[in-house]
């Protein structure tokens, strides 16, 4: 019974941890391609 309520908290960690690091990695590629965009636009 112990086992599973640990194995469930370590679950929702990684879950919650995985969710953290999916968003953070999507903002740099977001800023990424903004910054793409706007240099683009000031060369050309």
């Amino acid at each position: 019974m112990d086992d599973d309520a640990v194995h469930l908290a370590q679950n929702q960690a990684n879950r919650r941890l995985g969710l953290i690091l999916g968003t953070v990695a999507a903002a740099f590629f977001l800023g990424f391609l903004a910054r793409v965009f706007i240099l683009s636009g000031q060369v050309g």
